[in-house]
């Protein structure tokens, strides 16, 4: 958690915002099936403001922009992206904050409902002046032209343009020529690439416009498409209690060291760890770890 005013930001993280609802399931139901959990709790979430926080904690100086609602639920999401150390640059719409219905199994899978609610109404216009950022990290829980529209204009302003192509929708040429490094799931890059062996799909789409392409692996790690090469980045062993958030775990920790100047390789092992530690506890934004202990375990893994 920060202790002090965070430093100036260097990346912008633009996009949702939601208050989690979490329940613990014996599994996860069927279409037309009802499971009971035996309680739920509430916690900060939305890919945008989970990535923020991730890479605040990760010691990245980073801000948020995103779309919140007049109610209650965005003190809360405020009071972590604050208690985190991020940056808040958060525009108020008059409609619901945006909310999350999770269900997690005893096996650690998940499955999420969202409604978008003030996410749905971030628009072009809310971007703000780009002086001084070096990455605009965007995803695909608020309006796709109003991605598009900030990629464009971060391009044009000479930032790093990191797009987290989830959840999974078809992008347009010009949104991935305006990318710079893409990120995505294996399912993601499926179905932006089509079938095929991941280096061939990772290549196609780094023919489309990014010069580095990112597919995660979850416990088998990660692997990047980069100046015509593939790099592979094994696993970090946990025993896994709640996969929520260690995708956007792995995003704000590769920002984080990505703005630091760290090489490739080395930002990608880092978020690999920072990923897996997440998995060790329940929630998005509570389970995300600090600097000192991706470290700690970086440093107990290369030992």
């Amino acid at each position: 958690m920060a202790d002090s005013p965070p430093a100036a930001p260097r990346v912008l993280v633009a996009g949702s915002a939601n208050l989690d609802f979490l329940t613990r399931v014996p599994h996860l139901p069927a279409p037309g099936e009802t499971v009971l959990g035996p309680e739920y709790v509430t916690a900060p979430g939305g890919k945008g403001a989970n990535q923020a926080v991730a890479c605040a904690r990760a010691g990245g100086a980073v801000a948020f922009l995103g779309a919140l609602g007049p109610d209650p639920f965005a003190a809360s999401l405020l009071a972590s992206l604050r208690q985190s150390g991020v940056h808040d640059w958060t525009v108020r719409v008059p409609v619901p904050t945006g909310a999350a219905f999770i269900s997690v199994s005893e096996a650690g899978e998940n499955s999420i409902t969202v409604a978008s609610g003030a996410n749905a109404h971030l628009t072009p216009e809310h971007l703000p002046g780009l002086r001084g950022l070096t990455h605009l990290a965007l995803q695909l829980e608020v309006p796709l032209p109003t991605v598009g529209a900030y990629a464009r204009a971060a391009k044009e302003a000479g930032l790093e343009v990191v797009l987290n192509a989830a959840p999974a929708a078809p992008l347009p040429a010009d949104l991935l020529a305006a990318v710079d490094l893409l990120m995505v799931n294996e399912g993601e890059l499926t179905a932006l690439a089509g079938p095929g062996e991941p280096a061939d799909q990772l290549a196609a789409l780094s023919a489309r416009g990014p010069h580095t392409v990112i597919v995660t692996l979850g416990a088998r790690g990660a692997g990047a498409w980069h100046a015509g090469e593939l790099l592979r980045v094994p696993g970090h062993p946990v025993r896994a209690l709640d996969t929520t958030g260690a995708g956007d775990t792995f995003a704000g920790v590769l920002l984080a060291a990505l703005s630091e100047g760290k090489s490739l390789g080395a930002a990608l092992r880092r978020a690999n760890v920072g990923a897996a530690l997440a998995c060790t506890r329940p929630g998005a934004q509570p389970s995300m770890p600090a600097r000192a202990e991706i470290e700690a375990a970086l440093g107990a893994s290369e030992g």
